[in-house]
């Protein structure tokens, strides 16, 4: 950057880096995605198009971020995990927010006419981002849980009003106020007896939410494949100043010993239970400490 008197206003900018050493989580929320829904007449409760596009568009974003190795999400969230070692954009809190949540908003956009009929929405989504964090293990496996329980409680409440109005015949102020201080089990009871339909066999997607890992795989497994900046010469990180030769040798070394150790590794699709041991005792390297699988 040039040198001139009208520097000294980058002393006006705020460093505001994430505390080190937690956990950090940030999560992407749709802006107004009630009325954005309506308009674009998603399928009541669930609409498998918005939601396979919600989960195109966060497998992307950890395609470019290499740094994310988990990720959760339903309805018209994403929540992505960072580790406590990451250094990512030096874990400046704006920086982080305003990537994740731009780049999700782009490759939302990008996918769109991969699900849904028309080449681009009516009027353009937008996503806010917030960045939380969180000191131990423990609070982030309660994070997750807290995630897809609330994934489940929204789930059965939905599929059952909707359910009332689709088929019951009710408006929405009746199944409203029919569904009113009832328990989960009433909502059971109103799907089997008056619908003959099964929550229990309801899609997995629906009733727990989409999981994200990124996991190590065999030798003769395919790895993740370059992302689509990385195709067209671009990158998710700073804009460095030119480096001479020397300088470039020694970054290329250093670059082969890295990709021999580097162990090869693909984002896997799940729908399965993060409240239990079981994911996490499989997966031992998302809460491992380290910061890669």
């Amino acid at each position: 950057m040039a040198n001139s008197k009208y520097e000294y206003v980058k002393d006006f900018e705020r460093p505001d880096p994430l505390l080190p050493n937690t956990w950090v989580i940030i999560r992407i929320d749709g802006h107004g995605f009630h009325r954005f829904s309506k308009v674009h007449e998603f399928e009541k409760p669930n609409d498998p198009r918005a939601l396979n596009l919600m989960n195109a568009a966060a497998k992307a974003v950890m395609s470019e971020l290499r740094d994310v190795f988990m990720a959760y999400g339903d309805s018209d969230e994403y929540s992505f995990l960072l580790s406590k070692f990451c250094s990512l954009y030096d874990r400046r809190e704006s920086k982080l927010i305003t990537t994740f949540a731009s780049l999700f908003t782009s490759y939302y956009l990008y996918y769109w006419s991969d699900h849904f009929p028309t080449p681009k929405p009516l009027y353009p989504p937008s996503f806010d981002g917030r960045a939380v964090l969180y000191p131990s293990d423990l609070n982030i496996r309660d994070y997750f849980s807290w995630r897809q329980a609330d994934c489940h409680i929204n789930n059965l409440y939905n599929t059952t009003n909707w359910a009332l109005i689709l088929k019951g015949g009710l408006t929405e102020q009746e199944a409203e106020r029919q569904l009113m201080g009832s328990r989960a089990a009433d909502k059971h009871e109103f799907l089997f007896s008056r619908f003959a339909i099964n929550y229990n066999n309801e899609p997995e997607m629906y009733k727990k939410g989409t999981v994200l890992v990124r996991e190590p795989v065999r030798d003769e497994e395919a790895g993740d494949a370059p992302s689509l900046l990385q195709e067209h010469g671009a990158t998710m990180g700073e804009l460095e100043r030119p480096k001479s030769n020397r300088q470039l040798k020694k970054e290329a070394k250093k670059q082969v010993k890295k990709e021999e150790r580097q162990v090869k590794t693909a984002v896997h699709v799940y729908h399965c239970d993060v409240i239990r041991d079981d994911f996490w005792d499989a997966r031992p390297w998302v809460l491992g400490g380290s910061s890669k699988p």
